[in-house]
């Protein structure tokens, strides 16, 4: 009796253990789509094609988002160190880490499947 009380414990404390483990990598979403779009509107739309469908950029030498998202190899790290880089050709725009994650959350729905 005393072990199965023993084991009735133990299985107890391991189940409310995992209760406080964070979600595995894969599970984590980084960044709002809806805020990452409405940040394209108001910062990049200038100069970048930044809805879906629309190939052609206001200044023909600013890639479409559409382009962006689909280059191998992008992920939300290289769009943030390429948005915290200097660029000649992009103004002085500081994008604090949190709208990167979402400007790339967004680009994740214009993705090719």
């Amino acid at each position: 009796m005393r072990s199965a009380v023993v084991l009735a414990l133990a299985a107890l404390m391991a189940a409310c253990a995992h209760r406080h483990l964070p979600p595995p990598p894969s599970a984590l979403q980084f960044g709002d789509p809806v805020r990452g779009l409405t940040f394209a509107r108001q910062n990049c739309a200038s100069c970048h094609a930044v809805e879906a469908g629309v190939n052609w950029s206001p200044d023909l030498a600013a890639p479409a988002f559409e382009s962006i998202a689909n280059t191998r190899g992008m992920n939300a790290r290289s769009v943030n160190v390429w948005l915290g880089s200097d660029h000649p050709s992009m103004p002085q725009l500081i994008v604090a880490p949190e709208d990167g994650d979402d400007l790339w959350a967004y680009m994740l729905t214009l993705r090719r499947r």
